[in-house]
């Protein structure tokens, strides 16, 4: 079985269908990666989608990597960033949106966000809003017809913000700098929107999100 840890490893926590698509498109560029899950005998299918990935419980993944995504819910989110006392300078890449039940909006917003809680909560990590605004399907291949999509990224801090940029561009995103985390409080709105479009005006799940430029 793989083991989790190396050089600047990168964590996903969560093996639901970001997670997963996640950890298929970062493996994909030659990153290294482990998944942090709270049973892994449970996911060990993955090395069929993810292959060679190292999966191991959620604390021990954390522990050896430098970068660490939370493809968790919102509240699970918000309770990994709790429990370790000292995160050690680690980026720490937010990915959820505060979904109510049933989808029916958000719990947080415009006046805080989900990442500027789990901030709060993780003391001494870097932390990183991105890959809030579009589904899974579009993390694997976000390359369209008429272009490839946007993904906003926002962070304080400005080494972990152009690392996840980095990340974004080099899986196929069109990486847009948003700015200081405050900037979450407008792109969790955004990643519900398409939610709103794809789930509850029936539009699917093959659509995304792209920013026009004109020529200078």
């Amino acid at each position: 079985m793989p083991v989790c840890g190396g050089a600047k490893m990168i964590a996903v926590i969560g093996a639901g269908n970001v997670g997963s698509a996640l950890a298929q498109a970062l493996t994909r560029i030659g990153e290294p990666l482990c998944i942090g899950v709270p049973d892994p005998e449970k996911y060990q299918g993955l090395q069929t989608t993810v292959p060679g990935v190292a999966i191991t419980t959620v604390a021990p993944a954390i522990e050896q990597a430098d970068l660490v995504i939370l493809a968790v819910p919102y509240p699970a989110a918000l309770a990994i960033a709790n429990a370790r006392p000292d995160w050690q300078n680690k980026i720490l890449v937010d990915v959820t949106n505060p979904l109510a039940p049933g989808l029916a909006g958000l719990t947080l917003g415009t006046h805080t966000s989900a990442a500027e809680a789990i901030a709060a909560q993780a003391h001494n990590a870097r932390v990183v809003k991105a890959f809030n605004t579009t589904g899974a399907e579009n993390m694997l291949n976000p390359v369209y017809p008429t272009g490839r999509l946007m993904m906003p990224v926002c962070s304080d801090h400005i080494d972990a913000r152009a690392k996840v940029l980095g990340l974004a561009e080099a899986i196929g995103f069109a990486a847009v700098d948003c700015g200081e985390l405050a900037a979450a409080r407008y792109l969790e709105p955004f990643g519900m929107t398409w939610i709103h479009l794809a789930f509850k005006q029936g539009r699917g799940r093959a659509f995304g999100f792209g920013l026009l430029e004109r020529p200078a």
